[in-house]
C-alpha cells in the first residue's frame, strides 16, 4: 500500500484519544475516513464533505457495526483499512473485580472488535485486499497490577489477530496489531475501578491504580505520534505483525520474550518429555 494512494478508513472510537488522534492524522494526510464514536456531537467536528463520513457506533451492538459497514460501503465504494480503536478500562485487583464489570471489558475491548471484524470481512475477502488494525496493549502481552481483566481482554484480541493472520493471509487482507505502552490520553483519567478495595492488595493493585490516575497528563507516549507510526506502518510496503508503540512497550515486550525464552529452554527437556517415546508412538 502506497502512503500516498487515498484509501477509505474506518476507524471506532473517535470521540477521544487515539481514535480522535488517528482520524485527524488520516484526514490530514488526505484520506478518506468513516469516523465513529457511540455519540456523534462528539465528532461532528470532524465531518469533511467528500472526505469524512461521520457515523453513530457502539461496537457491543453487531447489527449497528454491519449497519455501519454497509453505510461506509455504500458511501464510499469499498473499506480498505479497518483501525479497531474503540475500548475501555477498569482498574481493580483479579479478586476484587467483579463478573459484571470483567464481562464489559470482554463486551467492548474484545467482542466490540470481533463485531467489527465480521462486519468488513465479507467486502475485504471479495476485493482481495484490506488490512484489519487492531489497537492491544503493552498489557496484551505482558500483565500488569490492577488491570488483570483489561489485559486480558487485550490477550483474547492478540490471539484472534493471530489466528485471523493466518487464515486472510492467503486473501490478501492483512491484520496489524498494535500494543502501545502509556499515552497522554483520556483512557487512564476516564477508567472505572473498584468500589471495594481489599486492603491485602494495596501495595500491588492499589499502588498501581494510584500510579494511573498520577500519570494523567504526565505519559510519556505521544498519540500524534502514535497515530503517524500506525500509518506508516499500514502503508508500508512490508507492514509489520506486531507494531510497538513507546519506549516501556519495547522494554516491557523485549523483558516478556526473554522471560519466556529463559523459561522455555530450561524447561526444554521436561515439555519435550510430555509426548508419547517415539517407540510408542
Amino acid at each position: 500500500m502506497d502512503a500516498r494512494e487515498q484509501r477509505v478508513w474506518f476507524v471506532t472510537g473517535c470521540s477521544t484519544g487515539f481514535g480522535r488522534h488517528i482520524a485527524e492524522h488520516l484526514l490530514g494526510q488526505g484520506q478518506r475516513v468513516v469516523v465513529t464514536a457511540r455519540k456523534t456531537d462528539k465528532i461532528a467536528d470532524l465531518a469533511r464533505p467528500g472526505q469524512a463520513l461521520v457515523l453513530a457506533l457502539d461496537v457491543t451492538d453487531a447489527a449497528q457495526c454491519k449497519e455501519a459497514a454497509a453505510q461506509a460501503l455504500a458511501h464510499f465504494g469499498q473499506l480498505d483499512v479497518l483501525v479497531n480503536n474503540a475500548g475501555i478500562g477498569y482498574f481493580a485487583a483479579v479478586e476484587e473485580t467483579n463478573a459484571e464489570q470483567a464481562r464489559e471489558l470482554m463486551e467492548v475491548n474484545f467482542f466490540g472488535a470481533a463485531n467489527m471484524i465480521h462486519a468488513v470481512l465479507p467486502s475485504m475477502r471479495a476485493r482481495r485486499s484490506g488490512c484489519i488494525v487492531n489497537l492491544t496493549s503493552i498489557g496484551g502481552i505482558s500483565g500488569f497490577e490492577a488491570v488483570g481483566y483489561y489485559s486480558a481482554s487485550k490477550f483474547a484480541l492478540e490471539g484472534l489477530s493471530d489466528t485471523l493472520a493466518k487464515e486472510l493471509a492467503p486473501l490478501g487482507v492483512k491484520v496489524l496489531t498494535v500494543e502501545p505502552s502509556g499515552f497522554r490520553t483520556e483512557w487512564a483519567g476516564s477508567a472505572n475501578e473498584t468500589s471495594t478495595p481489599i486492603a491485602d492488595y494495596d501495595s500491588t493493585a492499589g499502588a498501581a491504580r494510584r500510579a494511573y490516575h498520577a500519570s494523567v497528563g504526565k505519559q510519556a507516549g505521544d498519540p500524534r505520534r502514535a497515530a503517524a507510526a500506525i500509518f506508516q506502518a499500514v502503508t508500508a510496503e512490508r507492514p509489520p505483525r506486531y507494531l510497538l508503540l513507546g519506549n516501556e512497550a519495547m522494554e516491557v515486550g523485549m523483558a516478556k520474550l526473554e522471560e519466556m525464552r529463559t523459561d522455555f529452554s530450561g524447561w526444554e527437556q521436561v515439555s519435550r518429555g510430555a509426548d508419547f517415546p517415539p517407540n510408542e508412538a
